[in-house]
């Protein structure tokens, strides 16, 4: 399947600001959302990972089953603005699909935080298969619906740990350290345990913030800050794994609706296959980044089965703690268990 997928591309939290009146009435917001349904701007802030890597895919093949009816064009690397603009766009329909983490939607709802609560899910490849059970998948792909945006796909980036400037070989080692978290409250709750500064920052910033020592690391995964060079100013990374960093990709609803219902059905195929497929590219390709990592002067360390052991059960009651707060967020996140349950075994 994914030779296939290379041959067709061969072949072919956000803070909200102002209302949909006031953006519509930007004259560039309007004209781009009315360039038409067959256009698609497809945009992410990393570059040659598994979020870039499945919108090649993606624009590959709804170019091939549309018969060059969507014409897709992928911008890695933020290149269509901050995440908190590349999701205005997807919501305004400048842009038309948005790839990342979906903590950066947790301001349009809560919910989307619930991938990232750690110690639900074993490795990669259980995230994997838990995101694609169906009960769970059509419910965190529903969110958003009424906030202009339609999840269309959601897959497993890698496991999370962190890239510091000073080597961090044990827990005690972070703390206090200022380290730059997504704005979401699983990740703040996990730095307050482990006794962090947590410092909400957009990704943009993050490699100039540790060059002049601002922070002094980030919690990510290998597949995030390899391929952007982060060893030449980060060069520690602690592989905890202790939660997945998720990601999904949205499309703008403004856009989907133009779209016929056949159009509209071989989008959601589309993402549905994709998501299944690049489950396994994805587990690879976190291999590749940490060899990477080491081979250009990176070190990885990992903690001592002492320290591991602490923190599962430092962590193990964020994810219940934190949705308990609103009833919607805690059906979700037990309804994510019950997925994880039912997927434990490959």
């Amino acid at each position: 399947m994914q030779d296939n997928r290379r041959r067709l591309l061969g072949a072919g939290m956000t803070g909200m600001v102002g209302s949909l009146t006031g953006l519509l009435a930007d004259s560039r917001w309007a004209r781009a959302a009315d360039e038409g349904p067959g256009v698609m701007k497809l945009s992410t802030a990393t570059i040659n990972d598994v979020q870039h890597e499945w919108l090649r895919w993606f624009a590959a093949e709804v170019a091939r089953s549309s018969g060059g009816k969507l014409r897709g064009e992928v911008f890695p690397a933020s290149q269509l603005g901050s995440i908190p603009r590349q999701i205005e766009g997807t919501q305004f329909g400048s842009i038309q699909a948005w790839a990342g983490p979906p903590q950066f939607l947790a301001g349009i709802d809560s919910r989307y935080e619930l991938p990232s609560a750690p110690g639900v899910f074993k490795d990669a490849a259980h995230a994997h298969r838990a995101l694609q059970d169906p009960e769970f998948n059509a419910s965190l792909l529903a969110l958003g619906s009424n906030r202009g945006l339609k999840g269309i796909g959601a897959y497993v980036l890698g496991s999370a740990g962190f890239v510091t400037r000073t080597r961090a070989t044990k827990l005690s080692d972070l703390e206090g350290k200022k380290i730059r978290v997504l704005a979401a409250d699983m990740d703040r709750e996990e730095m307050r345990r482990l006794k962090v500064n947590g410092i909400p920052m957009a990704l943009g910033e993050v490699l100039p913030a540790l060059q002049q020592g601002t922070i002094d690391g980030m919690m990510s995964s290998l597949p995030v800050v390899t391929p952007m060079r982060y060893y030449d100013s980060a060069k520690f990374y602690l592989e905890t794994g202790h939660a997945m960093v998720v990601s999904m990709t949205v499309v703008s609803r403004l856009w989907f609706d133009k779209l016929s219902p056949d159009l509209q059905a071989m989008v959601v195929d589309s993402g549905r296959r994709i998501s299944q497929d690049i489950g396994a590219w994805s587990v690879e390709d976190y291999g590749h980044a940490k060899e990477a990592w080491i081979k250009n002067g990176g070190e990885v360390n990992t903690l001592s089965e002492a320290d591991a052991t602490q923190m599962t059960r430092m962590m193990a009651s964020i994810g219940s703690e934190v949705s308990a707060r609103k009833p919607e967020e805690k059906s979700l996140y037990e309804q994510m268990v019950r997925a994880a349950e039912r997927t434990a075994k490959g």
